[in-house]
C-alpha cells in the first residue's frame, strides 16, 4: 500500500484501513504459528503499512488541533 493512496483516506477510512490490517496482521502470525505461511515478508509488509496508517492518523490529529 503506497502512502499516497493512504493520504486521500479520511479519518474513519483510516480507522476502518487500521482495523483490517490489524485482523489481517493477526492472521499472518496465526497462520506463521502453524506452519501454513509460505511467505513470511507478507508479515513486515504489513506491520509496515499499519505503522503508516498510525502515521498519518497521528499527523491528521495533529493537523486538526492547529
Amino acid at each position: 500500500m503506497k502512502t499516497k493512496d493512504i493520504r486521500e483516506l479520511t479519518v474513519d477510512e483510516l480507522n476502518t484501513k487500521l482495523k483490517e490490517l490489524s485482523e489481517e496482521l493477526f492472521n499472518l502470525r496465526f497462520r506463521h504459528a502453524i506452519g501454513q505461511l509460505e511467505n513470511t515478508a507478507s508479515l513486515n509488509t504489513c506491520k509496515k503499512d499499519i505503522a503508516r496508517v498510525k502515521t498519518l492518523l497521528r499527523q491528521k490529529e495533529i493537523e486538526a488541533g492547529k
